[in-house]
């Protein structure tokens, strides 16, 4: 199936790569198997919800230090650790990603170098490797490549395969979805009115 610039816009609404977004979405969706109303529509919402409208492709990690002790107390346990922290994106994202999910130690600078990238955001070296793997792409041109509308697509399509994301569309179930792409049910809501208009946008 095509999608349309009009379809794709009453999804995101006003974004000023419309073109660009529809184009890189025809062309890498078939690859993967979205190819069907339902799976489209549960795609393209959920991408949406991450992206805020396709429109950030780089996890914003430039917190605060009350944000920083909320969210992430495991690793900032005093307020003077998490002021040294504060406001700064590469410190932070070395720190709470270092030495897991395929990273070094956070003084490797891996943590910053694989943080959340593409449309579902792309986490950690050793996601980042296999990714690389299946495109057959040296994985240190990985980064760069998820901030096009191509390489932010094809990653949110490899992560969509790998989690079997097409079953749970043919199902309706945006619930274990979402558990799938972000751990938990963060914005549920919101997925859920994505998903209802994209279901109705693409007449699924």
């Amino acid at each position: 199936m095509e999608i349309t610039r009009e379809q794709l816009q009453s999804c995101i609404g006003n974004n000023p790569y419309l073109d660009n977004w529809v184009h890189a979405l025809n062309e890498i969706l078939p690859d993967y198997d979205i190819n069907t109303p339902q799976r489209v529509a549960a795609f393209i919402a959920q991408c949406a919800h991450e992206s805020g409208g396709f429109k950030f492709l780089t996890e914003n990690l430039n917190y605060r230090a009350v944000t920083l002790r909320k969210l992430f107390s495991k690793y900032f346990p005093t307020d003077a650790l998490a002021q040294e922290y504060e406001k700064k994106p590469e410190k932070i994202a070395n720190r709470i990603y270092g030495g897991r999910m395929g990273n070094g130690p956070e003084e490797t600078g891996d943590g910053f170098r694989y943080c959340g990238r593409g449309l579902i955001q792309l986490t950690g070296k050793a996601n980042y490797q296999n990714f690389a793997d299946s495109i057959e792409t040296p994985v240190e041109e990985v980064s760069e490549y998820l901030q096009t509308f191509e390489g932010a697509v094809q990653s949110a399509c490899w992560f969509w395969e790998s989690n079997n994301l097409n079953a749970l569309a043919d199902a309706g179930d945006i619930k274990m979805m979402t558990k799938k792409i972000n751990g938990g049910f963060i914005g549920l809501e919101d997925r859920i009115k994505h998903y209802e208009h994209a279901l109705h946008v693409f007449g699924a």
